[in-house]
């Protein structure tokens, strides 16, 4: 994650607020460290508060007789140098105390109010394969970011190209928007399951439409996401954002170039009916023909991944990413990649070192709160590090036995 400046303003400012205000921007100073650090916020109490407010009113050495210099270039130099001695000296002090009163981010996010509701709808989750050969859970053909962000993705694996390309306005669909994608497939696999049953019974069921026509609550509700204001507003850009995020592949024989196709994450959308407050509510989404095709004109099984419930309260893109490639490369068993491959396959825009310490930090975390399914670890190699990916045996059972296809082809 790429992690913003943490900057304080000047005390001069600060006592210029009263003590509300002075309370207010300690609070949310506080949290925006919590968030460029990677760590959970957690309210300032009095006493912190207080402490904090000390912190910026205590004069320091560097304070001695500044006011007194005489005007000139050597009076002004040595001002802005006691000023920037002081002002370190301040954000030293308040990032200790904020690291103190925050903790590290726990590895999946609190479960919102409304997923109690869930006994009563339980997701299956699926992941769709691009191809026989090239399978969407082997690279990110989205952006990690929580952020929309522009720019191309690009892979180069050992027999295909891959590009992944956004909307020159929209940009590069996020790994937070892909949820939607599994709404639509796990829709779509559900429905083929139903068109089976209905045909083996001697029925004349209808294949599955190409579009369905989701009630916004109900995506969010699948997604594990809270039913409030915002939700409903970044669950339209996020339409947008697939919509307009496609996919290019060039598969390769022998160094050659074979065949070129490009495909889009959803092929449309549209919003059939908002209510009165305007807010998204339900909206028709077309399947576009790659992913429909792949599940529908299977004969025997349905060619997907099932992934745990608890994906969706997975916190960071890498973490999402990482429970993907464990999901598809250690099934029921183990696996692992060099750093260097993970950093290929996830496509982040990071520097390598960068990408690294936030892996090892993901990894760290997952120790005292486990991520889904998975146990991590780094160890070194002759070539730098690896990272293994391996099934808990005690969670084996967490997917129906039905519907999981985990023996399919690589």
């Amino acid at each position: 994650m790429k992690r913003s400046k943490f900057s304080l303003i000047s005390r001069a400012d600060f006592s210029a607020l009263s003590l509300h205000e002075k309370n207010a921007y300690l609070q949310e100073l506080a949290k925006r460290y919590a968030d460029t650090n990677d760590r959970d916020a957690r309210d300032l109490d009095r006493e912190t508060l207080s402490r904090l407010r000390r912190y910026y009113s205590r004069r320091v050495w560097a304070d001695l007789k500044l006011d007194a210099m005489e005007d000139g270039p050597v009076g002004e130099a040595l001002r802005r140098l006691g000023e920037a001695i002081r002002d370190n000296s301040l954000k030293q002090d308040v990032e200790a105390v904020l690291k103190q009163e925050s903790v590290p981010k726990r590895t999946l996010r609190a479960t919102p109010r409304e997923d109690a509701q869930l006994t009563f709808f339980v997701p299956t989750v699926y992941d769709a394969p691009i191809k026989d050969d090239v399978n969407l859970m082997d690279v990110a053909p989205f952006s990690l970011s929580k952020r929309s962000t522009t720019g191309i993705i690009r892979y180069e694996l050992k027999d295909s190209l891959i590009t992944i390309e956004g909307g020159a306005e929209s940009g590069l669909a996020t790994v937070f928007d892909y949820d939607i994608f599994l709404n639509m497939v796990s829709h779509l696999a559900d429905e083929v399951q139903r068109f089976r049953r209905e045909e083996k019974k001697g029925l004349r069921p209808s294949l599955p439409p190409k579009t369905y026509r989701p009630n916004a609550s109900h995506i969010l509700k699948f997604c594990r996401r809270s039913d409030g204001g915002k939700s409903y507003e970044d669950l339209e850009a996020a339409l947008d954002r697939l919509a307009n995020t496609t996919i290019k592949v060039i598969n390769l024989s022998h160094g050659r170039r074979r065949q070129v196709d490009s495909r889009p994450l959803i092929s449309g959308y549209s919003v059939v009916s908002r209510t009165g407050a305007n807010r998204i509510d339900l909206v028709e989404i077309t399947i576009p023909d790659w992913v429909y095709l792949s599940v529908v004109n299977n004969e025997k099984t349905i060619p997907l991944l099932t992934l745990h419930e608890d994906y969706f309260l997975i916190s960071s893109g890498i973490g999402r990413f990482i429970y993907r490639l464990a999901r598809k490369a250690a099934g029921k068993g183990e696996a692992s990649y060099s750093v260097k491959e993970v950093y290929k396959r996830s496509g982040s825009s990071q520097e390598m070192r960068k990408f690294f310490y936030d892996l090892r930090e993901f990894v760290t975390r997952t120790q005292a709160f486990p991520m889904p399914d998975y146990d991590l670890s780094l160890s070194d190699g002759k070539d730098g590090a690896i990272l293994l990916m391996k099934r808990r045996g005690d969670e084996l059972d967490a997917l129906q036995p039905s519907l999981d296809f985990s023996d399919q082809g690589p």
